[in-house]
């Protein structure tokens, strides 16, 4: 362990201050005055993701600090890119001696996670308090070796938050990419100029005007309802949100049924439509195999459509699929069979698609390559934060 200092607990090294909710007529989903979190709350891949503003903030986080959802036990944590009001459910950390020790900050509560979420109490949402917060008892590092270990743990981090955010720029440019040729219509023409632009023929269809020799097929021809159900527990299952379909796991710890034998099949490239109150929850399954509630609908796409341009068509024209909701028995909303058969989409030849698709995978190899990079930094770091929290590896100040 490292030499012997005063700080035993973290209220020692930090400032806390947990959220409180602002008067509810100062919210209000325009974007007007400081954006809002709530816990628990959804953080996203590097920073927060407010769906509320506050013009009456009751507390801030500032630039820098690092939030921690304490209600609901998540232990999720982010830093604040920007000011926000924090309300029931967040807190935000400072450490005393500044930003520059801040991820030491963060290292440390991860390495003291366990212990801080096992005291976290609550009959509906179990909570960390803020007393269990500034007691919460920590390795006691000298300032230097605080500050060492904050530099090893933020090069690591500032590398991984590098490879994600160029992952969104790539990710955006494919989609962009997409936009111009598909919807734009201004993908390259034999002269390699953009078609629409440079005069190609646009043709009149059901769909709009499209360039000419693009077919126009109708769902119903090209998608049969899957009915197969799952008999093999080992089947991993899956939910679909509006943001696609994931692993289960990832997102809910309660499996869809104690008896997964009525879970549908869901396969490699399956379109599956899952249940919701208010909005299309919809995705393309990448994966293998998986199971998803009886509920859902899952449709086999037909070999003549390419999967990948089906789902990318329908993520850029989704109010044209608003209709096929209906209402239901269960959740509230459904998938109206008639109503998806009656949409059609247009395909464009395959030496456009396949032109299209070589771009968009260096793209996405690309993107692969920062993942696993990202996997890799991450293992790293995992092994590493007890090492240097412990003091098993040692620092001279």
């Amino acid at each position: 362990m490292s030499a012997k200092t005063r700080y035993e607990i973290l209220g020692d090294i930090a400032e806390i201050i947990m959220g409180q909710s602002p008067p509810g007529d100062t919210c209000s989903n325009i974007n007007v005055g400081l954006p809002l979190l709530n816990g628990p709350t959804e953080f996203g891949s590097n920073h927060p993701l407010p769906t509320q503003f506050t013009t009456s903030p009751s507390k801030i986080a500032e630039v820098g600090d690092l939030l921690f959802c304490v209600r609901g036990s998540t232990g999720r944590m982010n830093w604040a890119d920007q000011k926000y009001a924090i309300g029931r459910g967040i807190g935000a950390l400072r450490h005393l001696q500044g930003n520059e020790y801040q991820p030491y900050l963060r290292g440390v509560i991860e390495y003291k996670l366990p212990d801080l979420l096992a005291r976290a109490t609550g009959s509906i949402f179990s909570n960390v308090s803020r007393d269990q917060l500034s007691n919460l008892e920590i390795p006691n590092h000298s300032l230097p070796v605080q500050k060492k270990i904050a530099a090893i743990l933020s090069s690591l981090d500032d590398k991984i938050e590098l490879n994600t955010r160029m992952n969104n720029v790539l990710e955006e440019i494919a989609r962009a990419l997409f936009h111009r040729w598909f919807v734009e219509f201004e993908f390259p023409d034999a002269e390699g100029k953009p078609y629409k632009s440079a005069g190609g023929k646009m043709v009149e269809s059901e769909m709009g005007s499209v360039p000419e020799g693009w077919d126009i097929v109708s769902f119903r021809d090209i998608i049969t309802v899957r009915t197969e159900k799952s008999n093999d527990p080992d089947i991993p299952e899956y939910s679909v949100t509006n943001l696609g379909i994931y692993p289960r796991d990832e997102k809910y710890k309660k499996k869809l049924s104690a008896v997964t034998s009525k879970n549908k099949i869901v396969h490699q490239f399956d379109l599956v439509f899952g249940m919701s109150r208010e909005i299309l929850n919809w995705g393309l399954m990448k994966d293998e195999i998986g199971g998803v509630s009886s509920a859902y609908n899952v449709f086999i796409i037909d070999q003549t459509v390419n999967p990948l341009f089906l789902e990318s068509f329908m993520k850029n024209n989704l109010p044209y699929f608003k209709d096929v909701i209906k209402p239901a028995s269960r959740e509230g909303q459904g998938v109206d069979k008639a109503a998806l058969y009656s949409k059609n989409i247009y395909l464009p030849p395959k030496d456009v698609l396949d032109s299209y698709y070589k771009i968009e995978e260096r793209l996405l190899s690309m993107c692969k390559y920062h993942d696993d990079e990202n996997a890799r930094l991450t293992e790293i770091r995992d092994s590493l934060l007890p090492k240097l929290m412990s003091g098993e590896l040692n620092f001279t100040s």
